[in-house]
């Protein structure tokens, strides 16, 4: 039965989802062929849920499955075909252009002049272009296709927000370890697709081991095993899998993070809130998951920079001397080094006392200038050699604060329509308490 996106068979009938070939990865063939074998994403696909109860009245509207890999999107995708009678088409957004697209429509159409509706399910959709997405654009929207994407990339970057706005987004999370050791304990125990005709037993220990270190993917997961299982001899009719075995079939764990991808701004993210938060520790966790990944170092001393008058301001005024510092010395050492810098810089920012009162400060006079328009300069501010400066020379002198006692003479340096000052208001944290001090003795009523 033909089931290929090109086939001439305008005719095609439902894609059967069936099991792998013995060959294949352990991952392929445990691939879960129906609802009830699916694991995790209970608030997506759970028995309560409208996408579940859509999939078993077959009566689909276009979706799109967000998620990092190894989740389930592909597979729920290929269980929907199983459980469809339309025809469901299975194309990828990487190998095929917008001439293979018109080819399916044109299918999609004689199928739908004969009663009949197509699915058409594409892989890694956010590889498409713009002119790819907009070709399906009217075809989703006229109902010719029930789009089916699935992408680990953030579609509201990615996706034309026409054609997104038609289709109805879910986001799968990560597995967690206790559906992780599901996955594995059906692996194990499965006799027909699995590793039971093996007698495989893994040991507790090796199993939080392969579940930790897959960071949510089943596909890692499952391929770590089946490695582990392979390299282990058989005693008295057993595999038994240890920890070192299964370390050494892991191997070095992959981090879950993508320089350009949503990945990315979770964890600058929470590298920058922790630092906020004054936990040094989570700072200096989120900065090795960076520099792990291969994230540029200058981007991440960059923003050490933004923190330090952001978020400690003068509370310690040295903070943002030390990250300039920090920007300075990453440029000239660069790595392996420069970790040596930037942990020095996260300790010492997350250590500090926090004050934000110079970025509230701004936000004010940003807002008042917003409000009210800008103000006209006191005549005893301006320029003497501008036209207004000259109308009022000698009527207004300006005071020289150096000429008075702690060099601060009262004056007015607003403007006389602007009400809302004052701006920066200091808190009681490190060297702020000192400057807040000081200004409130400036602010008091001056003895005659």
């Amino acid at each position: 039965m033909p089931n290929g996106l090109f086939d001439d068979d305008e005719t095609q009938t439902p894609m059967p989802v069936s099991c792998a070939i013995p060959e294949s990865p352990l991952a392929a063939r445990m691939r879960p062929v129906t609802l009830s074998e699916f694991i995790g994403h209970q608030a997506v696909v759970g028995p309560l849920s409208q996408l579940r109860k859509s999939i078993e009245t077959d009566r689909l509207t276009s979706l799109l499955f967000w998620g990092p890999p190894g989740c389930g999107k592909s597979t729920l995708a290929r269980i929907i075909a199983g459980a469809t009678r339309a025809a469901f088409e299975d194309y990828s957004a990487v190998t095929s252009g917008v001439a293979d697209i018109r080819k399916v429509i044109d299918a999609a159409r004689s199928r739908m002049k004969r009663g009949e509706k197509t699915i058409l399910f594409v892989d890694e959709i956010h590889r498409w272009n713009k002119s790819q997405q907009d070709a399906l654009l009217p075809h989703v929207e006229e109902g010719t296709v029930v789009l089916v994407g699935a992408t680990t990339e953030n579609p509201l970057f990615e996706l034309n927000s026409a054609l997104l706005s038609r289709m109805r987004l879910f986001r799968f999370e990560p597995l967690s370890e206790d559906e992780l050791r599901l996955v594995l304990e059906r692996a194990c125990k499965d006799h027909e697709r699995g590793l039971g005709a093996m007698n495989v037993h893994i040991e507790d220990d090796a199993m939080r081991y392969l579940c930790g270190m897959a960071d949510g993917d089943a596909r890692r997961a499952l391929n770590a095993l089946e490695a582990a299982a392979m390299s282990v001899e058989p005693v008295e009719g057993a595999r038994r899998i240890n920890l070192a075995a299964a370390q050494e079939a892991a191997q070095q764990r992959a981090p879950r993070y993508d320089r350009v991808g949503d990945e990315h701004y979770n964890t600058i993210s929470a590298f920058i809130k922790s630092i906020r938060g004054s936990d040094p520790d989570a700072g200096l966790y989120w900065l090795a998951v960076m520099l792990n990944a291969g994230e540029d170092p200058r981007f991440i001393a960059r923003r050490l920079v933004i923190l330090a008058s952001e978020d400690v301001g003068n509370a310690d005024p040295m903070a943002l001397v030390l990250a300039n510092a920090a920007v300075q010395a990453v440029l000239f050492v660069g790595m392996p080094e420069s970790r040596l810098i930037l942990s020095q810089t996260v300790c010492y920012l997350a250590a500090a006392a926090k004050s934000n009162a110079c970025t509230v400060a701004i936000g004010r006079a940003e807002q008042e200038i917003a409000t009210n328009g800008v103000g006209i300069v006191p005549a005893a501010l301006r320029d003497p050699r501008s036209v207004m400066g000259k109308a009022v020379a000698g009527k207004a002198p300006y005071l020289y604060p150096h000429d008075y006692p702690a060099h601060y003479v009262d004056q007015q340096y607003l403007p006389e329509a602007v009400q809302s000052a004052p701006y920066y208001e200091p808190t009681q944290e490190g060297n702020e308490a000192r400057v807040a001090a000081r200004m409130a003795a400036r602010r008091a009523p001056q003895e005659p």
